[in-house]
């Protein structure tokens, strides 16, 4: 029950009312350790309740307080302007009977209504990375009063390539403080930041990483490139869809089957993180609504949406990397409702689909759809026995000469006495011949013939050791033949403009004479 976790009264009050009875298990296990001030370390699958897990006991220790105009007294970091502002709306339902103010730092909104809200102080301040920084810069945040910092959705953080701009913000906040860090997978990367941000953590794992919920039923079809929007249309309207996310890889790609998808008549958006922000949480706010059915989008709604009922997810792209299957599928059978996942492969994605069956520890089940063709994935090059490619080329060079000798031991073998016998004189004598012109080739070499330009124009010189002989006959020293340039005027008789024997050839120009003194 929440009323054993340590939180007070007007939160419980508050809880209920919502509806919440029973809390989850990381909420369970990470609430009661930072209300007592610990750092922590949580890991769980999508959907589990990571939010409220902190959000929860971040109220209870603000409701002591009052925070001063430009310095906020906790801060959140999120990786995109989405899950930002659901954050941010979680955190104002919670939160309904606590008089804690809040600020929301995105990018693609006003700078100068930020800057109103942090001048009023504000308890709660959750931003992106980069609009942190910036309003930073500006001279419009202080840190230096933070109590509470929380990373959240730090895995996504390091895809994004934000992990600079957190290592920059952290070394701004003070030392004293909670720091609570949540992910819902845990690579090296992540640990090794873990260990870097906190201070004697204690680390919550409910679940094994990387892990999608038991309340979704996968399913992966093998289809031609071709056919993939037509077979999607077909799940589409044979399935029970009430709602659904269509992944796709590329932005354009988006664009292209949202725009696919209205011509065949289906209630569909389209969300992807090229749209401008006011599009973005407009077509967000009416997919929740219920006015559009289907949101065809990039990985920018894989992450921390909560979607209330969502019964469908289709992977239209196998993902590039193996983690974010497990955040798409995991915007449906959240909270033990049940949902379904369905993937569209085709024979190319061997690698992708191998990676995230190694990652979720087991093979997602193939389904045909009728009318459909199901070619099988492709061998699986990771488990092809390796070989370098020197060393594959080695191999091969020496099968090569193997089998010319043999097939000259085997012509040699076959001819009489006497041909063998003239035969081997001619090599013989192809091979002196051919040693001789060697040994020239090599002397010509020694000896490389360049053509060197001098005021005059161009003449053929051959450099020795000795020196440089002409073809006027005198032999030269090599540094008397310095490599010049023909002078675009072609005086070479006036000075020339250097700064001794340094300056290369192309920057040499004659000096132009403009009266009695030259310039």
């Amino acid at each position: 029950m929440f009323s054993d976790l340590g939180l007070g009264p007007e939160l419980l009050n508050r809880i209920e009312e919502i509806g919440y009875t029973q809390p989850t298990p990381i909420q369970e296990k990470a609430i009661p350790m930072v209300l007592q001030g610990r750092d922590i370390l949580g890991c769980a699958q999508t959907g589990t309740g990571k939010t409220a897990s902190f959000t929860l006991p971040m109220i209870e220790i603000l409701a002591a307080g009052r925070a001063r105009a430009r310095m906020p007294r906790s801060l959140i970091l999120e990786p995109t302007r989405e899950l930002a502002a659901q954050v941010a709306k979680d955190f104002e339902k919670y939160g309904k009977y606590h008089k804690l103010s809040m600020a929301l730092l995105i990018g693609g909104e006003s700078f100068g209504d930020q800057i109103k809200r942090l001048d009023r102080g504000v308890d709660v301040l959750i931003a992106t990375p980069g609009r942190m920084i910036d309003l930073f810069e500006r001279g419009n945040i202080l840190l230096s009063d933070i109590k509470v910092f929380v990373i959240d959705e730090a895995d996504r953080m390091l895809d994004m390539g934000f992990i600079p701009d957190i290592e920059r913000i952290v070394s701004l906040l003070p030392k004293m403080r909670q720091t609570l860090f949540f992910s819902a997978t845990m690579p090296p990367e992540i640990r090794r930041l873990a260990d870097a941000f906190l201070s004697n953590p204690r680390e919550i794992t409910v679940a094994p990483p990387a892990s999608p919920a038991a309340t979704v039923t996968q399913a992966l079809a093998v289809l031609p490139r071709e056919a993939k929007r037509k077979a999607l249309r077909r799940l589409l309207s044979h399935e029970d869809t009430l709602n659904a996310l269509i992944f796709c890889n590329r932005k354009r790609d988006v664009s292209i089957l949202h725009r696919s998808l209205q011509r065949h008549g289906f209630s569909v958006g389209c969300l992807h993180g090229d749209m401008p922000q006011n599009r973005r949480t407009e077509t967000l706010e009416a997919f929740r609504n219920g006015a559009v059915s289907l949101l065809v989008c990039s990985d920018v709604a894989a992450r921390g949406l909560d979607i209330a009922g969502l019964s469908h997810v289709f992977n239209f792209d196998v993902p590039i990397n193996a983690e974010d299957y497990v955040h798409r599928i995991g915007r449906t059978g959240r909270a033990g409702r049940s949902g379904r996942a369905y993937t569209l492969a085709t024979p190319d994605d061997t690698r992708q689909v191998a990676a995230i069956e190694r990652l979720i520890q087991r093979e997602i089940p193939r389904i045909v759809i009728d009318g459909f063709d199901s070619p099988a994935l492709e061998e699986d090059e990771d488990k092809r026995p390796r070989r370098s490619k020197s060393r594959g080329r080695a191999k091969d060079r020496e099968r090569e000469a193997t089998g010319e000798r043999r097939r000259s031991d085997r012509s040699h073998a076959e001819r009489p006495s006497g041909e063998r016998g003239q035969g081997e004189r001619a090599a013989a004598e192809r091979g002196a011949a051919d040693r001789g012109r060697a040994t020239e080739a090599s002397r010509s070499r020694s000896r490389r013939r360049r053509s060197i330009r001098d005021g005059e124009g161009e003449m053929d010189v051959v450099v020795g050791e000795a020196g440089v002989l002409a073809d006027d006959g005198d032999l030269r020293p090599p540094r008397e033949m310095r490599r010049r340039r023909r002078d675009d005027d072609d005086q070479a008789d006036e000075k020339v403009i250097g700064f001794g024997d340094h300056i290369p050839a192309f920057m040499i120009r004659p000096a132009r004479v403009t009266s009695d003194r030259e310039v």
